[in-house]
């Protein structure tokens, strides 16, 4: 008898031993909601079918992370690019699905690193309406145009504080129009994503990029700070198989595979129109 008593206390011992692990697992969140920007392709853009969800390279890149996590994630679409950094910075969106490193973001969310994709941003202008441009400097006494709370880089976004004249809109196609129509000088924005809008509008033969780029930066996945779900599990998780992603070559893959998307639903959207 009492060896039994001293075998039921060493089962209940393991029980409370194991109980830690257990609340672990069990807290550990099954959904997460994630956003981005929304004029970015072919990063992220709006699924023509369901345009309340997000799609692009960086949703399938975070689609496949989370089922390596075992969990389900929705990229949806919270409004334009500065609503949904609101959205993550409060918490009622868990992560933004693709943003650079910038010193107010690093006070309101945890960055993965590595970074999953290197993009470059450049300055486009009404096409017959350029100006000298050799760097940074030659954007002085000039108007420019730049999306809301958007970043390029701590470096540039430093020297455009205190030295250029930006006009914030909310959306790419806001920025170009203002651009066409003379009333800013130039607009900031990434060449890739620049590019597939300017396809999509019709517009690609009225703008002109300047080289050199104005910054490249990394694109990181970032997780809100006032997140319910963020927790040293998935912040390491997320690190370890995103890191596991960069060196397969994913990220590229699902880039080229994404580019090659947007054409086509432009391609079957301007082909719909002329019927």
């Amino acid at each position: 008898m009492r060896e039994r008593g001293l075998y039921q206390s060493f089962l209940l011992l393991c029980g409370l031993l194991l109980m830690p692990a257990v609340a672990v697992a069990a807290g550990k969140c099954e959904r997460l909601i994630a956003t981005g920007n929304p004029e970015y392709p072919p990063y992220l853009w709006r699924d023509p079918q369901n345009p309340q969800q997000l799609i692009g390279a960086n949703a399938d890149l975070l689609q496949h992370l989370a089922k390596e996590l075992g969990v389900v994630v929705d990229i949806i679409y919270t409004g334009p690019w500065s609503r949904a950094q609101d959205e993550v910075r409060t918490g009622r969106v868990d992560l933004i699905a693709g943003a650079f490193l910038t010193l107010p973001r690093l006070g309101v969310m945890d960055y993965v690193h590595p970074a999953f994709y290197y993009t470059s941003s450049v300055v486009w202008v009404h096409r017959g309406a350029e100006f000298p441009y050799a760097g940074w400097e030659d954007l002085r006494n000039r108007t420019g145009g730049s999306l809301v709370n958007n970043s390029f880089g701590q470096q540039f976004d430093a020297f455009a504080k205190s030295n250029l004249s930006l006009e914030g809109v909310s959306s790419l196609t806001q920025a170009f129009q203002k651009l066409l129509l003379g009333r800013t000088d130039y607009v900031l924005y990434e060449r890739y994503p620049g590019q597939a809008l300017a396809d999509s509008l019709g517009i690609q033969d009225d703008l002109l990029v300047l080289d050199p780029p104005i910054s490249s930066e990394g694109l990181f996945l970032t997780l809100s700070h006032n997140s319910a779900c963020n927790d040293a599990w998935l912040r390491g998780m997320l690190a370890k198989k995103m890191t596991e992603a960069v060196a397969s070559g994913l990220p590229e893959a699902l880039l080229q595979r994404n580019l090659q998307r947007w054409k086509e639903q432009q391609s079957t959207s301007t082909g719909d129109a002329e019927q």
